[in-house]
């Protein structure tokens, strides 16, 4: 039986992240292809279209009263209490608070400030593109409206585009904008894509928007994903600028780091020379040694002690070799033989020759 623990994959995740404790190399950042201009003027020409479509009070006009007298909120009562908690996943400020929660602490993770400058690019468009057309247009709302088949533009209102579907569409992208693989990038597009527009259908449903509302605020949202690349430059120029601050206030604050210490180069060996042999002091017999060096005082003050020379120094001044007087025991060197006889005992018992 098998007791080890499966690994799930918020396991592997977790293990994943674990294994990346600086800034990943491999993050894509997008760039302006081909490809994406395309669809940037494919986007931006459908964009134009609906506005004429509104101002013109077209057909697209009449299905937004054809929407409004159907009054879906009463079609589908069941649903209400719902989708007026869904519709939260639309607005700016409890959206942008869950977002930048999740890229606050990617970024932790990850070392970079990109992921919260992106999305504070990508709101401060929102804010700047949608908001001015909201005011520009002034378009009033179905529950606003005065006159029956009327596109109600110039009036004060501001509901065009509508505000909640492409803040749902830029604030929920940004996590495909920014996912670091393929696979991720498809799954969370697919995740805002169906979060975003639920957001536009829940506001047709409760009455507060008309339908070509929703769909210029899809259009409008997928244009600044699309456009974000266009700032990537100026978002990495922001955070070289942001952490070159950090670090001037903290080594402000902190104090300049020590610099280390120049090495001492190493001392020169010294010249070998003889090792002087201090002469051999004998002991003076004990008739010439002093009461004191006999019997010392107890006690010495520290200025005896200071003045008093050293042992392996000459106690007098300093004299030529020659000048000195040799300091060797008394007596012959040669040791003594117990088999030999004193030599003045040995002369008095010479023979003497001759007569």
């Amino acid at each position: 039986m098998r007791t080890e623990a499966m690994l799930t994959r918020l396991d592997g995740l977790f293990a994943r992240l674990d294994r990346e404790p600086e800034r990943p190399v491999h993050i894509d950042v997008p760039r302006m292809s081909r490809h994406r201009v395309v669809l940037f003027a494919g986007t931006l020409a459908f964009y134009g279209a609906i506005v004429w479509a509104v101002v013109i009070t077209s057909w697209l006009v009449r299905l937004d009263w054809q929407v409004m007298f159907f009054r879906p909120y009463q079609q589908w009562p069941e649903i209400h209490a719902f989708l007026d908690y869904y519709v939260v996943l639309g607005q700016r400020g409890p959206t942008a608070v869950m977002v930048a929660s999740w890229l606050g602490w990617r970024s932790w993770r990850q070392h970079t400030l990109r992921p919260l400058l992106t999305l504070g690019a990508a709101l401060l468009l929102l804010n700047a593109t949608v908001g001015a057309a909201k005011y520009g247009m002034g378009r009033l709302g179905p529950h606003y409206a005065t006159a029956i088949g009327s596109n109600e533009m110039w009036r004060g209102g501001d509901i065009f585009p509508s505000g909640h579907t492409a803040n749902a569409v830029v604030t929920w992208g940004i996590l495909a904008y920014l996912a670091s693989t393929p696979r991720a990038r498809r799954w969370l597009s697919a995740l805002s894509a169906v979060t975003s527009l639920g957001v536009g259908l829940t506001t047709v449903y409760l009455g507060t928007h008309w339908l070509s509302d929703v769909v210029l605020g899809w259009t409008a949202g997928l244009l600044i994903l699309l456009g974000l690349p266009w700032c990537e430059p100026l978002i990495a120029r922001a955070e070289a600028f942001i952490l070159d601050l950090r670090d001037r206030w903290r080594s402000r604050l902190l104090g300049p780091a020590p610099a280390p210490a120049p090495a001492a180069p190493p001392a020169p060996a010294p010249a070998a020379s003889p090792t002087p042999v201090a002469p051999v002091a004998t002991p003076a017999p004990q008739a010439a040694r002093t009461a004191d060096e006999i019997d010392p005082p107890a006690r010495e003050t520290v200025a005896t002690r200071a003045s008093r020379a050293p042992a392996y120094l000459a106690p007098g001044p300093h004299t030529a070799r020659s000048e000195r007087t040799p300091v060797t025991p008394a007596g012959s060197r040669r040791p003594p033989h117990s088999d030999r006889s004193p030599r003045a005992a040995a002369g008095s018992a010479r023979p003497l020759g001759g007569n």
